[in-house]
């Protein structure tokens, strides 16, 4: 039984990616939780490279964050300094929760994530890169990572005739722990698709025209090749936003690459009721859905507290689980037992995104004015 007592403690969740809004909503019914993030919406970036091929996708994936709580608050906003549970937002506004999270995930080259602050630009931009993309004959993608190789499954999915090439300085597709035969997979697919690799070669130098913009591309790889495309995205630079942590007693909390450490609860280490979750923690891999697992762990954990019912839970890290789909119908996978194929992964993401989910997280009234 829930000590209504307690049922009014303050949670402040900053960021609202896909840990923080799991992790806000999670906790809306037993405290009072208030989500901050400087966009409008939740972006479903899984499906951000179907929205580049195929623009309806646009009215999908945007979600505001106002429909995200029943009892709680989002405040639009910044986080420009912690210390302890201490939060200094941009606007000048300062909250000190009883609890805190920090959910601000990680910074990637659009259009897998956008910095966009709102849904009009978001999809403007959105859209300028499809335009860009369909006059595009040769694409080249920097990167063969799952973000890399998903792109390019997309693009010949839906434009087949359009050269793809993938470069990267790595010998092989997907570095990782991951088993050859789930790069041997990948790369048979990939093939079938017409999609070309170039690997194991540095670049001389990126591209000088903006990723997702149409122009003249002419590069050359270590061994002199010349790749020449009209367009490029990158598919590499993941890096954790933790800025706010530059000062006050988190200084020596992040690692040096810039992610919070934190212990087997998810708390930042040293503290007690601050915690971190996704892809600005290092509890874990930089994907969706660890950031979702999480935020369930912080949940239960943050509610044991309040109620004083329960021991903590500890994070356990997860195996090397990862959907790559290349296109609606194809693609491949690690999802604990052997290699799944490509009709798994259609049916678990390449088809539907995960779309429906979000959906219902956010309620129907939320998909109906994103779109």
């Amino acid at each position: 039984m829930t000590d209504t007592s307690n049922a009014r403690a303050s949670v402040v969740v900053v960021g609202g990616g896909y840990g923080g809004i799991n992790a806000a909503k999670a906790l809306d019914d037993i405290a009072v939780v208030t989500l901050v993030d400087p966009t409008e919406a939740f972006v479903h970036n899984v499906a951000a490279w179907r929205a580049l091929v195929e623009p309806e996708w646009l009215d999908r994936i945007f979600f505001p964050y106002e429909h995200l709580l029943a009892n709680g608050r989002f405040v639009r906003d910044r986080a420009v300094d912690v210390d302890g549970r201490r939060v200094t937002l941009a606007s000048g506004e300062v909250l000190e929760p009883d609890y805190l999270v920090l959910a601000t995930g990680s910074s990637y080259p659009f259009p897998a994530k956008t910095e966009e602050r709102n849904i009009l630009s978001a999809r403007l931009r959105f859209r300028g890169a499809h335009e860009a993309l369909l006059a595009a004959e040769r694409v080249l993608i920097v990167g063969a990572g799952p973000s890399g190789l998903e792109l390019a499954g997309e693009i010949k999915s839906f434009y087949p005739d359009k050269q793809v090439t993938i470069a990267d300085v790595a010998d092989d597709i997907l570095t990782g722990p991951y088993d050859q035969a789930l790069r041997d997979e990948l790369r048979r697919q990939l093939d079938a698709l017409g999609v070309e690799l170039r690997l194991g070669q540095a670049l001389s130098e990126l591209p000088s025209a903006a990723p997702a913009t149409l122009d003249t591309i002419r590069i050359t790889t270590g061994d002199g090749t010349e790749l020449v495309a009209d367009i490029w995205f990158r598919a590499f630079g993941v890096r954790p936003q933790s800025e706010y942590l530059d000062g006050g007693s988190h200084t020596d909390s992040r690692d040096e690459r810039g992610y919070v450490r934190v212990d087997e609860h998810l708390r930042v280490v040293g503290e007690t009721n601050v915690f971190a979750i996704g892809d600005v923690s290092d509890a874990d891999r930089d994907t969706a859905g660890a950031a979702s697992r999480q935020a369930g762990v912080v949940a239960a954990n943050i509610r044991a507290l309040i109620t004083g019912e329960a021991e903590l839970t500890s994070w356990e890290t997860l195996p090397p689980i990862i959907a790559i789909p290349l296109g609606p119908e194809g693609g491949a996978g690690s999802l604990g037992d052997g290699v799944a194929g490509p009709a798994t992964i259609a049916d678990l993401k390449g088809r539907a995104m995960g779309i429906g989910h979000y959906a219902a997280l956010f309620g129907a009234d939320a998909a109906l004015e994103a779109a």
